[in-house]
Order: C-alpha cells, then sequence, then structure tokens
C-alpha cells in the first residue's frame, strides 16, 4: 500500500539537507539586483488588462525562470517540466504549486522573444556591470582580451535540412570547429567580462579589439593571435603596459627575455579562462541553443552577465 503523502510545507521543514542546487539557487538569489533589472525590463513587459483573456503572469517570476534556463541549459518545454518536478526551482521562482499557475513553454518562448526583440539581454548584462561597479567590484584598470569557439550543431537532419548558415568552420590547433566565436574584455582586477560581441567562428579573434576595449585601460593582456604592431606603438605611452605575448620571427626563437616575459603574461592572463570555464562547465553551455547569430548572441550577454554574479558571489555575499 503506497505511503501516504506528507503536507509539502511539513516535508520541506523536516528536511535536514540542503542540496547543492539549492544553495546555488539561495547565492544567487542574494547577489542578482532584481529590482533594478525589473526596472529595465518593465515598461516593455504587457500590462494586465489591455488585450483581455489571462492576466501576465508577474515580471520577477518570468525573470527568474529565464534566468533559471540560463543556469541549468534549459529549453522552453524542459523549463515548464522542470517546474513541475522540482520544489527548489518553484520556491526560487516564487510559485506554490496548486496555488500559483505555471506558465506553459509558450509564455517562456515569448518571454525570451521580448527580451530578444528589444535588445533588453545586452541591457541586463550592462546593468549587471554598472551594479558591480556601484560595490566597487570592478576596477578597469586593464583588459584581458581572448575569444572563445562555440559548436553549433553541424548535422543537417534538421527542418530545414541545412546547417546554420549564419555558423562558420574554422581550425584550431588540429581540429575543425563549426559554430561562432565570443570574443570578450574581461576586468584584471575582478575577472568579469565587461565587454562583449559575437561573430561567425571564421572571423579571425585579432579583428574584434576596439569593440573589447573600454579606454581607460592602464594595460592590456592578449595571447599572440593578437600581436600588431600598429596597436602596439599606440599603446606605449608611459605608464601603460602591453602584455600581449611575445611572438618570434618566422623561422626564429624567442630570446631568453622574451620568453620570461611571456610567462609572466600567461600568469596574468590565466583569469580571462574564468568566464569561459563558468558559462561552459557550470552552467551548460557547450553548443548553440539557437539558429542565427542574432539570438545566440542575445543568449550570450546574459549568461555572461550571471557569469559575473556568479564569479564574485562570495564578495558580494560579504
Amino acid at each position: 500500500m503506497p505511503k501516504q503523502p506528507a503536507i509539502p510545507g511539513l516535508r520541506d521543514a523536516m528536511k535536514r539537507k540542503v542540496t547543492r542546487r539549492e544553495q546555488f539557487l539561495a547565492d544567487m538569489d542574494a547577489v542578482v539586483p532584481w529590482m533594478r533589472l525589473q526596472a529595465l525590463i518593465e515598461p516593455h513587459y504587457p500590462k494586465a488588462g489591455l488585450k483581455g483573456g489571462r492576466p501576465p503572469m508577474p515580471l520577477e517570476t518570468m525573470l527568474r525562470i529565464y534566468f533559471l534556463q540560463n543556469w541549468y541549459a534549459l529549453s522552453d518545454p524542459m523549463a515548464e517540466e522542470t517546474l513541475y518536478d522540482s520544489e527548489a526551482m518553484r520556491r526560487f521562482a516564487g510559485i506554490e504549486l496548486g496555488d500559483d499557475r505555471i506558465p506553459d513553454e509558450t509564455t517562456i518562448l515569448n518571454f525570451r522573444h521580448l527580451l530578444e526583440r528589444h535588445g533588453l539581454t545586452e541591457a541586463i548584462f550592462a546593468d549587471v556591470n554598472a551594479h558591480l561597479a556601484d560595490k566597487g567590484i570592478t576596477l578597469r584598470s586593464g583588459t584581458l582580451v581572448d575569444a572563445t569557439i562555440i559548436d553549433a550543431p553541424s548535422s543537417t537532419k534538421n527542418q530545414a535540412k541545412a546547417r546554420d548558415p549564419e555558423m562558420s568552420s574554422t581550425k584550431k590547433g588540429n581540429d575543425w570547429y563549426f559554430g561562432m566565436k565570443a570574443h570578450v574584455g574581461v576586468d584584471v582586477d575582478s575577472g568579469t567580462v565587461h565587454s562583449l560581441e559575437a561573430t561567425t567562428a571564421k572571423v579571425h579573434d585579432s579583428r574584434v579589439w576596439d569593440e573589447l576595449l573600454h579606454g581607460e585601460e592602464k594595460s592590456v593582456w592578449a595571447d599572440k593571435g593578437y600581436v600588431s604592431a600598429e596597436r602596439e606603438a599606440a599603446f606605449s605611452k608611459e605608464g601603460k603596459v602591453w602584455g600581449v605575448m611575445r611572438k618570434a620571427s618566422k623561422g626564429g626563437q624567442l630570446d631568453p627575455i622574451d620568453e620570461e616575459i611571456n610567462r609572466i603574461i600567461a600568469k596574468v592572463r590565466a583569469k580571462v579562462e574564468h568566464p569561459f570555464r563558468v558559462i561552459k562547465r557550470q552552467f551548460g553551455h557547450m553548443k548553440t541553443r539557437y539558429r542565427g547569430l542574432a539570438k545566440n548572441r542575445a543568449h550570450l550577454f546574459t549568461l555572461f552577465a550571471l557569469g559575473n554574479l556568479f564569479l564574485v558571489r562570495r564578495r558580494l555575499l560579504a
């Protein structure tokens, strides 16, 4: 005979172990600047009673569900399913099963489209960085520049019977990749991303440079792919540091001094990999989720905004 289910509130009160998911959501709930992000979106969000029918879901609920999608790499249908399955996620979204309506996948899709249509993911990224600057976390003294490849599905077994035409192939080492690139400028002090651009994969890293600098840097740091005599000359004023890896002439070798300089630069540059690790490993963003560069670019702005909060969450909680 099956056991009589416990009252949900009583069951939660008796549970002694806090799961990693619950701890993660509690931490992020505490560090996300909810009020300023809602104020950013609210002018574009549907108002109750304007078109008749059901009233719109609360803005904060939809924003929280959208962030859950980004943290756990959930599609729109999977986000709806997970809200039914996970008490921790419902609690984070402010939904009480039986009392509150759980948005269906179309409602979740429409919210994402609203953010994309009004350029709000880029605004979220900027607002999160402004929040971190207000907290004194980003100092803007130097910038680390780098790019990462994000794979796209190369299969043609889809409705269009073709690969995404806005993605392209590139070779890195001995391997070929198909997809896009995320180019970032990272604050050398905090390790957070302050600038972001997205291109198709075949665009060389060095072609995206000016877009990643905020103009107040005292130092810039990058790998050998960004070597440029013109840029170095423009950044060689007194008090500036040109931290781009030294490159040997064709067929030659680096002298010992340049090798030592490269070792120092590599230690500083290591911090640029942290945001990539967060969105790929922590948030599971290993492949593009949508077709087309614009939608995936919008997605990246949200991912890196949330990644910035995750990277400095302990300082914010303190």
